[in-house]
């Protein structure tokens, strides 16, 4: 019976065995992990403990955009928007990616064995024409990771999905906060809206009354002219803010994925910005270190492992490359006898290469990854004091948004106290038409202050959420 030369039976040549041995006993060892939470944050320069706000608890746990946001409309488009924002779909497929990738890492590690069926007719030893038939299995030039090259791209490729999932996870933090933050923006321009329609009104009805006087002598021609121009203004501020009404429903739109509600006027009984319905309190007060929960600290965390992971890939190279190839099946010159039993074969082959000249590609490719590791420990450590600042703004924020606040309302009622008595005044003529203006404008522009200051106070708090990681 005449063999195919493929399936002849033979074995490993003792020195090739006695490579391998050798060779892996000098394997690199895997690259470390990041540095410790507290040399990182000291590396990037951050204090270790982050400023006391107001009921500021040391043990705060993870916050969860449910237990911050509390009116019912604004947590159902919260919902909403996690479901059918399209940034976050892309952050997905994002992961769904990363974890294709980590697949095809992890099978690179491990062979792939094919089924063959070979049939061929050619002149054996004596020169005689001979056929031979083979069929079985084979494996084509499997790696042996002696080295740790595939282990490392294999470890590079899971930081890179952690990475990943903690974009998705920034990514839907942000959208969380930017809906919370639109919808505030949309209720507080609702509520400048009814006071900007209220001032129309109240200045055209003002402009009537003056118009008249002035036509039967009773008031100046400058009178009348500082109605028209506050009555102008009025207009003005309307138009203003129903052009902002209308651009924050359409950013409220984008967030959610599908055209937002239409905006309604304030109803009374309603929830208004002043209410404390809107969000609860963020209390903070801890170690910095709870800055390294935050998800984009995460990920830049996890993309230095990985540029770390793939300095030891690159670094591997500059050692032999190891490949096994190996069949076994059955061998006949006859299809009839093919597989009967005695007709068993086997090869087994190694291979080790090893580059003896590349013209320095193996050092750039390192130097390269290093390059690369120092760039993403950088952007780690940046990302970290960018946590840090955010964190400090809001806490700082909290209480003097508050006062400015309490502040504000306190001339609130001071101006329309004042509004009250000047119109008292004029009613008995102690008063002109412009002390009346005047004491009209400066209502309004405290009213609005409150509504802007109020709106402030909210999104201090949603950045507070945000900075400590939801």
């Amino acid at each position: 019976m005449t063999r195919h030369p493929l399936f002849r039976r033979g074995t490993l040549s003792a020195c090739v065995l006695a490579l391998i041995g050798a060779l892996a006993g000098c394997a690199t060892p895997r690259n470390p992990g990041a540095a410790a939470p507290d040399q990182v944050l000291q590396q990037a320069a951050v204090p270790a403990q982050l400023p006391v706000g107001a009921g500021a608890a040391a043990d705060t746990p993870v916050l969860d955009w449910q237990t911050v946001v509390l009116e019912p409309r604004l947590r159902h488009w919260v919902a909403q928007a996690l479901a059918h924002n399209r940034d976050l779909r892309v952050a997905a497929l994002n992961v769904q990616r990363a974890q294709a990738q980590l697949g095809l890492a992890d099978a690179n590690r491990l062979p792939t064995v094919g089924a063959a069926l070979n049939a061929s007719r050619a002149p054996n030893s004596q020169g005689n024409q001979a056929s031979s038939l083979a069929a079985g299995l084979q494996i084509t030039a499997w790696e042996i990771d002696v080295f740790g090259r595939l282990a490392n791209l294999s470890e590079a490729a899971k930081a890179q999905l952690a990475a990943s999932q903690a974009g998705q996870r920034a990514t839907a933090l942000t959208v969380t906060a930017a809906v919370v933050q639109v919808a505030l923006a949309l209720q507080a321009d609702d509520e400048l809206l009814t006071l900007a329609r209220q001032t129309l009104a109240s200045r055209e009805q003002s402009l009537k009354l003056v118009q008249l006087r002035e036509s039967a002598g009773a008031s100046s021609l400058l009178d009348l002219q500082a109605q028209l121009t506050l009555a102008a203004q009025a207009r003005a501020t309307l138009a203003q803010l129903t052009r902002q009404q209308a651009q924050d429903a359409s950013a409220l739109a984008l967030l959610l994925g599908q055209p937002a509600p239409p905006a309604t006027a304030s109803a009374e009984g309603g929830t208004r910005l002043a209410d404390e319905a809107w969000l609860a309190e963020v209390s903070a007060g801890l170690s910095s270190a709870v800055l390294l929960r935050r998800p984009d600290v995460v990920q830049a965390e996890q993309a230095m492992r990985a540029a770390a992971a793939n300095i030891a890939a690159a670094r591997a190279a500059y050692w032999p490359s190891i490949t096994l190839t190996a069949q076994a099946g059955q061998a006949s010159p006859q299809l009839s006898g093919l597989f009967q039993g005695g007709n068993f074969v086997y090869t087994l082959a190694a291979n080790a290469a090893l580059a003896v000249f590349d013209a320095g590609r193996r050092a750039s490719n390192v130097a390269a990854a290093e390059a690369s590791q120092q760039i993403a420990q950088a952007q780690y450590e940046r990302a970290i004091q960018s946590a840090f600042k955010d964190t400090a703004d809001a806490l700082a924020g909290g209480a003097t948004w508050r006062e400015q606040r309490l502040a504000l309302e306190a001339q609130r009622r001071a101006a329309r106290e004042t509004a009250r008595l000047t119109e008292l005044k004029a009613r008995q003529g102690a008063a002109n038409t412009l002390e009346l203006l005047e004491a009209q404008r400066g209502l309004w522009l405290a009213e609005q202050a409150v509504v802007q200051a109020r709106l402030g106070e909210l999104n201090n708090r949603v950045a507070l959420f945000k900075a400590l990681g939801g």
